[in-house]
């Protein structure tokens, strides 16, 4: 979004907040010279339909004086159609990221907004090659895309400086994890390769959610460290040694393509994975990345990577394999096919991101 705010007006319009008010209203936070993060403030105690209700009236408030014809909307979500249908874009987006309605406490109607929303979409992009193939049938005007990166600021993980305090007095040979610990987190996998090396400390960095946390593992060398910032994730990763993408294989993973594994790669980590199909195929096809089914294969994978003589010629690969990762060209490629989507509506394009 903050590429497409280079061309044209961004409105990011976020999940409500809800308080102790009496009436609805937006607030607007200029975070770029043409972007706008947009949150919308409810009552609480709001039945659904109230809530869809006041939110429509909230978009129906913005586009006074607006011709929605001049906006792109661009979905994240199916759910957003629930108040937002019956506006008339004169383009619409779906940027189908995840296989929502697998996630844990999935909205029933789910599956059905969103057979709507592909009805209704001109162009769907998908997150990856796996979530490609499930729904290419879906949209005659479908492509995918590969988690991109922001490259420079990972690579900042390879100056390895000072790590942030919490993590620097850790000592010891550092496996790590950063992202939302829910779901599709292996907690067994992560138990069992913590009993298995007991001197190997693991890092866990994200929030628990949609889980229990008192089901988590609490063996000594495992180290939760909450949420951090964007900014700060390289200082974190440049004191592993080994970066981990430890994912149940299951409906909530059967799509992913996480955005972790560039990232890991780009700070220069080795990085063992569950068999994740997006990071089979490319990463450890191209032999970039290791894949382990259990606690076992995970140990012996790491201690192979742990004493690997050929770090330099694996991070060459990396780099080449890396060179045309950047969310430049995933931005100037999915606004190619807006723009052939658009060829013949002679529309200024601004975007509408819900």
């Amino acid at each position: 979004m903050t590429r497409f705010s280079e061309f044209s007006s961004v409105y990011y319009l976020e999940e409500p907040i809800f308080g102790e008010i009496e009436n609805a209203f937006l607030t607007f936070s200029q975070r770029l010279p043409n972007l706008w993060v947009c949150v919308p403030h409810l009552p609480h105690g709001m039945s659904k339909m109230e809530i869809n209700r006041q939110l429509k009236s909230l978009l129906n408030i913005f586009f006074i004086n607006k011709d929605t014809q001049d906006f792109a909307f661009w979905y994240y979500t199916p759910m957003a159609l629930e108040f937002s249908f019956k506006f008339v874009p004169g383009l619409t987006v779906y940027d189908c990221m995840d296989e929502l309605s697998a996630f844990k406490f999935a909205p029933e109607e789910l599956k059905d907004l969103e057979k709507r929303l592909f009805n209704k979409a001109d162009v769907v992009f998908t997150g990856g090659q796996s979530l490609y193939e499930a729904k290419k049938h879906q949209h005659y005007n479908i492509h995918p895309f590969q988690s991109s990166i922001d490259k420079m600021h990972f690579a900042k993980a390879r100056c390895r400086k000072s790590e942030p305090a919490d993590q620097a007095s850790i000592d010891g040979v550092k496996l790590g994890f950063y992202g939302v610990i829910d779901e599709r987190f292996d907690i067994d996998l992560i138990k069992g390769i913590a009993d298995a090396r007991p001197e190997w400390q693991i890092i866990l960095i994200g929030p628990i959610v949609k889980i229990d946390p008192a089901a988590l593992p609490k063996n000594k060398n495992i180290h939760y460290l909450g949420s951090k910032k964007y900014e700060e994730l390289p200082l974190y990763l440049s004191g592993w040694d080994v970066a981990l993408v430890p994912f149940l294989l299951n409906e909530s993973t059967r799509f992913i393509s996480p955005t972790k594994t560039p990232e890991y790669l780009a700070g220069g980590k080795p990085v063992v994975s569950s068999a994740i199909k997006d990071v089979i195929n490319p990463y450890a096809k191209n032999k970039l990345v290791s894949i382990g089914a259990d606690a076992d294969d995970f140990v012996i994978a790491i201690e192979e990577l742990l004493g690997n003589p050929n770090y330099e010629a694996w991070l060459t690969q990396v780099d080449k394999f890396l060179s045309d990762y950047s969310w430049d060209n995933t931005f100037h490629s999915m606004m190619e096919l807006m723009e052939n989507t658009m060829t013949n509506r002679n529309t200024t394009v601004s975007v509408v991101s819900e």
